[in-house]
């Protein structure tokens, strides 16, 4: 004899199937994108983050894969709406443990300018490469982008294997595997962090909710 479970003998034939949950673009790691979840109060079983390629920011949102994406700065793109900030975050240079950086508490942008840096990636835009990986520092000295930026595991082998560096923020110290350091760069500003969706797009209920959420708890 079979017996039914008490979910299934309960479960009423063509019930409505529970939301999926809200589908949010990320580059690279995690941690950032789940203390946003976090703070807005929401589980995090209700986000499933998509991982996207930082030559490529944007595809998977036009494409509707993504419902929302976390982005920095303001990349100006006309179908592209931004959210208020949601959270901050500092700003840290990534060298391999080897790097004569990597046992410092803290670096100016004039430190980092004496070694090699990374391209501006694909259709990633150029006024927020910009911003990431500024073109001079104070007193004018220009930074070398010399390093071809695609994956972020091969930007990490490239950075256990040489001595080049990449500015980029301090939410990453936490997540960065044995052999990678991210050095704070006290001398330029936090970045903020928005929620990006297209222009247009009339946003589910759920997903303006959690927009809404995540710059309350910001603000507080």
């Amino acid at each position: 004899m079979t017996t039914r479970t008490p979910a299934a003998a309960d479960a009423a034939p063509g019930a409505a199937a529970p939301p999926r949950p809200l589908r949010l673009g990320v580059h690279g790691f995690t941690h950032l994108a789940a203390r946003i979840v976090a703070a807005a109060g929401h589980p995090r079983s209700s986000v499933e983050y998509v991982p996207y390629e930082v030559s490529e920011p944007f595809t998977l949102l036009r494409a509707g894969a993504t419902d929302l994406m976390l982005v920095k700065y303001d990349p100006r793109d006309p179908d592209i709406e931004l959210s208020e900030p949601v959270a901050w975050d500092g700003r840290a240079v990534l060298v391999g443990a080897h790097h004569p950086l990597a046992a410092q508490e803290s670096v100016s942008l004039e430190q980092v300018a004496d070694h090699e840096g990374f391209r501006c990636p694909g259709d990633f835009p150029p006024h927020v490469w910009d911003l990431v990986v500024p073109p001079h520092t104070r007193t004018g000295r220009a930074l070398s982008r010399t390093h071809t930026m695609t994956t972020v595991p091969a930007l990490l082998e490239v950075l256990r294997s040489t001595l080049a560096v990449h500015l980029s923020f301090q939410s990453l110290d936490a997540a960065l595997p044995p052999g990678i350091k991210a050095v704070p760069v006290h001398d330029l500003p936090p970045a903020p962090v928005t929620l990006a969706w297209l222009r247009g797009t009339r946003l589910p209920e759920r997903v303006r909710r959690f927009v809404g959420d995540a710059e309350r708890a910001a603000r507080r």
